[in-house]
């Protein structure tokens, strides 16, 4: 993505679908550095949540909990990846929830379909992701993902990869 100077509300809706994309193609390292070093990427276990360090969590994974899970999809020995999960993101138009050029804070919410699938095996999740984002060193970068799962108060299975 070339160095921006400015945001415009396109840039943001792009980033977003940009990002879904990245991890459909399983470029996980890639995805891991479209965000800061001090964000997380949370999948709250009630709706309503109000924030995931004093609270059980489905995921709240800073920087080094990202890098471990993408070490372990990548590794051959990881029984839990035999055969490799595959995922799909089918987005709705993400809209932009929070405009602050100058605070350079910028929200965009996207309403989403997930997939996932694992040899015979397929879950479906449906749920709405909130991206906040910030213009770092001329690029957007995020500074938290919320996933909110529709059912997310329900048991799950183990998610593999990243909503």
């Amino acid at each position: 993505m070339a160095a921006l100077h400015g945001v415009s509300r396109q840039d943001l809706i792009d980033f977003v679908v940009m990002e879904a994309r990245l991890l459909d193609a399983r470029r996980f390292e890639q995805w891991n550095q479209l965000f800061t070093d001090e964000a997380f990427y949370w999948v709250p276990l009630v709706p309503d949540q109000e924030d995931g360090l004093n609270h059980t969590s489905h995921m709240y994974e800073d920087k080094l909990l990202r890098e471990l899970r993408i070490e372990r999809l990548k590794s051959p020995r990881a029984f839990s990846q035999q055969p490799p999960s595959r995922c799909h993101h089918l987005l709705q138009m993400p809209s932009v929830e929070v405009f602050d050029e100058p605070g350079n804070r910028y929200e965009v919410r996207t309403e989403f379909h997930y997939t996932e699938s694992q040899g015979d095996e397929i879950q479906f999740y449906v749920g709405t992701a909130i991206h906040h984002l910030t213009l770092l060193d001329g690029a957007l970068r995020m500074t938290l993902k919320r996933v909110n799962l529709l059912n997310c108060d329900a048991a799950l299975p183990a998610v593999q990869l990243f909503i």
